[in-house]
């Protein structure tokens, strides 16, 4: 039975395969199924019609195929993958068990192996068709960005699989708009568990073997040797950066997010995803929290006196910043270049409008809130309070 010709072809060229930056076109390697040809699983004894190839990759090839056999538990229409080599059908199999019935998954409804005429093993995997294909194929196609509430909800279901991953020890480490799919009603599903690996310690997973497409240009530079659940963060924090920005052909560069069309607060979480490694939300349920919880509201505090304290500066102050620096240590603070776990006051000045998040969302400003969550106190002074704590304030020079 041919596939309905209601469905587009370019919404079957993008579905379930392991695959690098650059998805082979379907065609270019040997066959490893052939059209109309039946394939039955030897577990199951169900049987599918292979309709046509619809893409390859790392892992092998992907297949549009029909069931044959009467089945309860699966749709008429679904996909093979089909590959030569026993590792990431291993790891897609298994996963297909964990994360069975998970919403937010891509369905494997069956896992079998045949035997070619040469008398070789070929690893095949029955999994749900993603009808509105991949994400970069169909933000492509749409050309144009998600609504912010859709992107923190999709991303949000995704991390939820992600979560459940990070909370067993393990990595994913291939989180690419290629590997994250479309399926009905809009609805992303995470796919292709290929490369996820068991953290050996709590230094992370080797970072040896990884798709340097979405991954952290430190890690693809070889200057970290091992991946952490953050660096995952990162590759969602791309995924999100995508969505409301509408294109997935490349990554987000943080300059970039001062330009993207959603609010102040996704911007600051954007920053923390795909910024300083150390900076990032440490696994996906701490990722969730801050897409679902409203943002931090920065208010200043009271203080008696700045002997003792440990002082930090922040925005565009009326005089040289040396001064007030110079005016903080009379008056008997210890001054920081940028917050830190022992910082106690921070001062603040006017906002840069060059700031990537918004007023509220400076470089520091943001390390004062990633601080604060972690339970350090740190009370924040206007220039105003900051001059009556020190006493006369220095004319600015001319």
């Amino acid at each position: 039975m041919s596939a309905p010709s209601t469905i587009p072809s370019t919404e079957l060229s993008h579905l379930p395969t392991r695959t690098g930056p650059a998805r082979s076109r379907p065609g270019r390697g040997p066959r490893l199924l052939t059209e109309d040809q039946v394939v039955e699983s030897p577990e199951s004894r169900v049987r599918y019609r292979v309709e046509r190839l619809l893409g390859e990759g790392g892992f092998g090839q992907v297949y549009l195929a029909r069931r044959v056999t009467r089945s309860t538990r699966m749709p008429p229409l679904l996909c093979i993958k089909a590959s030569v080599r026993i590792d990431g059908w291993l790891r897609e199999a298994y996963f297909g068990q964990v994360l069975d019935d998970h919403p937010r998954a891509i369905r494997v409804y069956d896992t079998f192996v045949l035997l070619q005429p040469d008398g070789r093993p070929l690893y095949c995997l029955a999994i749900e068709y993603a009808r509105h294909g991949d994400l970069r194929a169909f933000l492509h196609r749409s050309g144009k960005a998600l609504p912010e509430l859709t992107a923190r909800r999709e991303i949000a279901g995704v991390l939820e699989v992600l979560g459940k991953l990070h909370r067993g020890q393990q990595l994913h480490r291939d989180l690419t708009p290629l590997n994250v799919f479309v399926c009905e009603g809009g609805r992303l599903k995470l796919g292709d568990f290929g490369l996820v690996r068991p953290q050996s310690d709590k230094r992370g997973a080797s970072a040896r073997t990884l798709n340097p497409f979405n991954a952290p240009s430190d890690i693809v530079a070889g200057g970290i040797p091992k991946w952490q659940a953050r660096d995952d963060v990162y590759q969602v924090g791309q995924l999100l950066g995508m969505l409301v920005r509408g294109d997935a052909r490349t990554r987000v560069r943080t300059g970039e997010i001062r330009h993207l069309g959603c609010s102040d607060h996704l911007k600051e979480i954007l920053v923390r995803c795909i910024g300083e490694r150390r900076k990032r939300y440490e696994a996906a349920d701490e990722l969730i929290e801050a897409l679902r919880k409203r943002p931090a509201v920065l208010r200043t505090g009271a203080l008696k006196t700045l002997k003792g304290a440990h002082v930090a500066f922040t925005g565009i102050l009326s005089v040289p910043r040396a001064d007030a620096m110079k005016a903080a240590r009379k008056a008997g603070a210890t001054v920081h270049g940028a917050p830190s776990i022992q910082t106690t006051v921070v001062v603040r000045g006017k906002p840069n409008p060059l700031q990537l998040a918004g007023r509220d969302a400076g470089r520091k400003l943001m390390e004062i809130k990633r601080l604060r969550e972690k339970g350090y106190r740190i009370t924040l002074l206007d220039e105003t309070q900051f001059w009556k704590l020190v006493g006369r304030r220095p004319k600015p020079k001319r």
